[in-house]
């Protein structure tokens, strides 16, 4: 089953050795109809609100405050609210989350490129310097690392589940996990 959650923020355990965990908060859902490896869910996000939600949210039944709807993998799901009895400690999830946006950006933060000395009369400092050929092949290859926006790209994380706690909804899994505070994505089973 794969699950909506919001990160809540890192922190670090009192064990030791200490290491570094994410928190995780499941939102709240229901499940609408559900067939042989997918579902499709209704979960709570801000105040959104438009006619195509309210025929949704009219629809299947639903309160004001389920104003999101996603489709997520699951098998032998049944209709009616989110089963959490899958998280359980131990368990390997995999998480899929938005990486930090950082604008457009450089050469030297985006790919890790060394520059050139900072003095002594260099004009080649943090900028790309020559990127084409002579007459052959007369232009800039495809794939040429330049500068560009950088950031906001899916990435999926494996971690561990450190803890679980099924009143508040809050998972705790090892390791960082990729985004801002506030942001959403999913999680699900690996194991």
């Amino acid at each position: 089953m794969e699950y909506i959650v919001e990160k809540i923020g890192m922190s670090r355990t009192l064990t030791n050795p200490s290491f570094v965990v994410t928190l995780l908060q499941v939102r709240a859902a229901k499940v609408l109809e559900a067939d042989a490896d997918r579902a499709l869910i209704a979960y709570a996000n801000g105040k959104r609100h438009n006619r195509t939600i309210g025929g949704n949210q009219k629809k299947y039944g639903l309160s004001k405050e389920f104003n999101r709807f996603a489709t997520v993998s699951a098998k032998g799901v049944a209709v009616g609210d989110q089963d959490y009895s899958l998280l359980k400690e131990g368990l390997i999830v995999k998480s899929v989350f938005l990486t930090k946006g950082r604008g457009f950006t450089g050469l030297i933060k985006r790919w890790n490129f060394q520059g050139g000395p900072g003095a002594h009369g260099s004009r080649f400092h943090r900028t790309s310097g020559s990127i084409g050929n002579r007459e052959e092949p007369g232009r800039v290859f495809k794939g040429k690392k330049m500068a560009g926006h950088y950031g906001v790209e899916t990435v999926s994380v494996k971690s561990r589940i450190y803890s679980f706690d099924p009143e508040n909804r809050i998972v705790v899994v090892k390791g960082s996990v990729p985004g801002a505070k506030g942001a959403l994505g999913r999680i699900k089973v690996a194991q």
